[in-house]
């Protein structure tokens, strides 16, 4: 295993107060980098990352020199997953096609980090165009499996320490789903929430900015820096979450050891006091997976059909598949499989509502993170929260022959702020169990 602690909101707390020299930390963290990413490969190379940081952090200061008036993110070095453009790094986004030909604006997202006093780390592995072609990052819980995707690099990033803080995206499950594997928290905003343009997008329909961090303490100072319009809120000892467990195939989608994991979980949380409704929901996952997946394939096909058609040599296999796949998707079609995630969506918070249901929770991914390194795993237990824009969080929930599991919790749309409330304590009873 090669895991170090890396708590966000202590280490942004510290910063800000001046308790912990930037430079300081800077050089610890390059350090770990240097030590440990030659066997995680989270990160892509950068030569002259440490003078680059430094040289950041002097600007930092001097824009900032009271520690009192210093903004959330003050020092925090993030990873960010290489379809963000990014000021002075080329865009590779995992792919052999020229970087030159993917440039592009700085991401609205990175500017939010700068302006909350972050750095850039450096670019983090993605699988090509962020699907599922892997790179070379492995699991710090074992290096013999997978982080999953799209976003590898930055949730083993987060994982091994080798920063508190790292920026993904989804458009099935790439930041739930790693998030899982490698037993961190995992968020996935609200469709918009955190703006997406300056991405090598996938599909505009669908593609959600996303974060990883250790816990949720850290998430919920990340989520109020970077979401738009985020109001903090304060439970009362007696708001605790009505919770919905969606029975169905769309549940039977996980193993049978994710399963009886996700059992122990329930019991857990009902031993504490919530009251846990089984409601059949996501009865047709299939038809729901077949038409998210063509919907997306057909937005892909799109965006890449100037650079498919000058450089398709270079794309790898199970890219170039997705590609003449969606170019079977009329517009027409496309238009109605566009309305039908705001359909489902509608279906799911009409129910939530009916039945009294606060959170959806599920297991965040079939099972544990699969061995070897020519698959990231399966998004099927993401897939249905994707489609619709929901608020999804996933919390590291036991492990299973020494691999992390995760509980994935869903809001209602635009209730970010009460799902990383809700999520804290979910977080703790978890916690506890594994102890």
């Amino acid at each position: 295993m090669v895991l170090t602690p890396a708590p966000l909101l202590e280490t942004a707390t510290a910063l800000r107060s001046g308790e912990l020299d930037l430079h300081t930390y800077l050089d610890t963290l390059c350090d770990h980098i240097e030590a440990v990413d030659a066997q995680v490969q989270a990160f892509l190379p950068e030569a002259n990352r440490r003078d680059r940081l430094h040289v950041v952090a002097d600007e930092l200061l001097a824009a900032f020199p009271v520690p009192a008036e210093r903004p959330a993110l003050f020092g925090i070095a993030a990873g960010v997953k290489d379809i963000f453009h990014v000021q002075g790094f080329p865009t590779q986004a995992g792919a052999a096609v020229p970087a030159a030909r993917l440039a592009g604006e700085e991401a609205i997202s990175v500017q939010r980090l700068r302006t909350a006093g972050g750095l850039v780390a450096g670019k983090t592995v993605t699988t090509e165009f962020a699907y599922f072609e892997p790179g070379p990052t492995r699991n710090p819980h074992n290096l013999a499996h997978t982080p999953g995707g799209s976003s590898s690099g930055s949730a083993a990033a987060v994982a091994a320490g080798l920063c508190p803080l790292a920026f993904g995206t989804q458009t099935i499950g790439s930041v739930i789903r790693p998030a899982a594997f490698c037993g961190v928290a995992g968020f996935k905003p609200t469709r918009h929430r955190i703006p997406s343009p300056g991405l090598v997008y996938f599909s505009r329909t669908v593609d959600q900015v996303g974060l990883f961090t250790q816990d949720v303490a850290g998430m919920a100072l990340a989520a109020s820096a970077l979401c738009d319009d985020w109001e903090e809120v304060t439970l009362s000892e007696d708001d605790i979450p009505v919770i919905g467990v969606p029975a169905g195939p769309y549940l039977q989608q996980a193993s049978p050891e994710a399963l009886a994991a996700f059992r122990r979980q329930l019991q857990r949380l009902e031993a504490e006091g919530y009251t846990i409704w089984h409601t059949p929901t996501l009865l047709d996952i299939e038809a729901i997976n077949q038409w998210h997946r063509r919907l997306v394939f057909a937005e892909f096909a799109r965006e890449h059909a100037t650079l498919y058609a000058e450089f398709a040599p270079l794309y790898r296999p199970r890219t170039a598949a997705i590609i003449e796949q969606g170019k079977q998707v009329s517009d027409a079609e496309l238009g109605d499989l566009r309305g039908a995630c705001v359909l489902l969506r509608d279906q799911l918070e009409k129910q939530m509502q009916q039945a009294g249901i606060d959170l959806w929770v599920a297991p965040a991914a079939p099972g544990p993170a699969p061995a070897g390194l020519h698959s990231t795993g399966d998004p099927a237990m993401n897939l249905p929260w994707t489609t619709v824009g929901f608020p999804a969080l996933t919390v590291p929930a036991g492990a299973v022959h020494g691999l992390p599991l995760g509980l994935q919790i869903v809001a209602r749309y635009s209730d970010d702020e009460l799902l990383l409330a809700w999520a804290a304590d979910i977080e703790t009873v978890l916690r506890e169990e594994e102890e």
